[in-house]
């Protein structure tokens, strides 16, 4: 057996070497050889294989089916394979499992097994090369049955992919993008982002319960129906109106939102903008699976009362009134020529349908200062009214900040929110839940609590005998 293998192993030896020098002398004999091989090996080999390469063409951008494979293949991976490679990825919120090279792993689809193999290819020619590593080209390699070439090629292939982006949407870095000035960038729009890492929850939200729930089960909705809105003949976009008193929680809403969908934010500051021109652009710079915020609209431009100033122009024969009126207008807008009707076309004109998967919120104080077209059913689709705590909200709140879910202390704090006249934010609310210092417990900061809702409950009652008063004086007078 011995001398079997010693005699096999100097066969192999010298036939590799007679190679070696016939394949350094005769270099393109191999080469014209190999399709002859191939055409042969065809004929007797039962299994097709398909190449997707990490670059093609010549545009220097790693190929979108590559990506989308290394993201699918890397969920089994980890599991089946024995060499792996971890590689940090742009945008990417942890690292990236991939095979090594000249490793495969089995898949299976719909009772059908398949083999992905990754490889790479070594290049003879000394070339420049934009290519990160540019002596070698890395690939996949998918090998199947021929009697499943249907399955594969129309459904399984655009599975793989459809699932790899998917994947890398989900394990992606998540971004606040805001929008710069036209004047820093040659009056061009641009976005600039940082990491999105807002804490905020539904659970730590300051709401009550079945408000929240309504509006979870709304987003879900949406998020899920692609299909529908295409049914339909709508954009799949959906617009919510938050409005309500400073320090209700508007901005957390919109936090909690994008972290439930897992989205990403665009904080767009509409004075920054030059023109309605603009505006589009940054629109179709946004990505799909976000949320367009603009916070504050009834400040954000002289948007609001546009319609109604040209009716009282209308109404108002007077040539330097309008005159006046026109030139305070043109001051107003010096820096920003965004109109309300460059904005209706920004919420649900025919570009809003670009990229699809994305929320519009819109955030006001005085939602009785907007006007009637900016925020009707179609546009914003959901009118969201956060208002003053109640007994609900401040459980939620002294849960986040006490860790404190039930006191003998939670009845009379009950008794002042049932107060319809008392009206204190969550903010405020929050505050006085505060710690202060090291050695306040739960306890010193709920009595604080019940003494500024029992100060604040004196003034109400004091506010409205102070009219009561005022209203007897001025009826005693007209008596008079």
């Amino acid at each position: 057996m011995a001398e079997l293998w010693t005699n096999t192993g100097s066969a192999l030896a010298t036939l590799m070497f007679i190679y070696t020098i016939f394949n350094q002398y005769f270099p393109t004999f191999g080469d014209n050889l190999q399709p002859f091989i191939q055409r042969l090996t065809t004929l007797f080999d039962p299994y097709i294989q398909i190449t997707f390469f990490e670059y093609t063409g010549q545009n220097f951008k790693r190929s979108v089916p590559y990506d989308a494979i290394q993201n699918y293949l890397s969920k089994d991976s980890s599991v089946r394979a024995k060499r792996l490679k971890a590689n940090t990825v742009k945008g990417s919120k942890s690292l990236v499992l991939s095979m090594d090279d000249y490793e495969e792993i089995t898949d299976n689809f719909e009772g059908i097994k398949v083999w992905w193999q990754s490889n790479k290819e070594e290049t003879r020619k000394e070339s420049f090369s934009f290519y990160p590593g540019a002596d070698e080209k890395r690939y996949y390699m998918l090998r199947f049955h021929r009697r499943d070439r249907e399955v594969i090629l129309e459904r399984y292939i655009n599975h793989v992919i459809g699932e790899g982006k998917a994947i890398k949407l989900k394990n992606r870095e998540r971004k606040i993008y805001s929008n710069s000035s036209s004047e820093d960038h040659g009056n061009k729009t641009k976005w600039n982002h940082v990491a999105f890492d807002h804490p905020a929850t539904f659970d730590t939200l300051a709401m009550d319960k079945k408000k929240k729930e309504e509006i979870k089960r709304d987003l879900i909705k949406f998020s899920k129906s692609k299909d529908y809105y295409k049914k339909i003949g709508k954009a799949w976009k959906r617009g919510y109106l938050l409005y309500g008193p400073p320090g209700t929680g508007k901005s957390t809403m919109i936090a909690a939102m994008a972290n439930f969908l897992d989205y990403d934010v665009y904080d767009l500051e509409l004075t920054t903008v030059r023109d309605n021109t603009q505006l589009r652009r940054l629109l179709i710079d946004t990505s799909a699976k976000s949320i367009i915020v603009i916070e504050d609209i009834d400040c954000s431009l002289d948007l609001t009362g546009q319609r109604r100033k040209k009716e009282d122009e209308k109404e108002d024969g007077d040539e330097k009134t309008i005159l006046k009126k026109m030139m305070e207008n043109e001051d107003d807008n010096t820096d920003s020529k965004v109109t309300l009707s460059g904005l209706l076309n920004f919420v649900d004109g025919l570009w809003s349908a670009c990229g699809g998967e994305r929320i519009i919120v819109f955030t006001t104080n005085f939602v009785e200062k907007l006007d009637p077209a900016l925020v009707r059913k179609g546009r914003m689709d959901k009118h969201i009214e956060l208002s003053y705590c109640c007994f609900e909200a401040f459980k939620v709140l002294a849960k986040n900040y006490l860790n404190v879910e039930e006191s003998e202390l939670f009845e009379e704090i009950k008794m002042l929110f049932e107060d319809d006249e008392l009206k204190m934010t969550p903010a405020d609310v929050a505050e006085n839940l505060l710690p202060k210092s090291e050695d306040e417990g739960s306890e010193t900061c709920l009595k604080r609590l019940i003494q500024v809702l029992k100060e604040a409950k004196r003034k109400v009652e004091d506010d409205v005998e102070e009219k009561k008063r005022e209203s007897r004086d001025s009826l005693n007078e007209g008596e008079q």
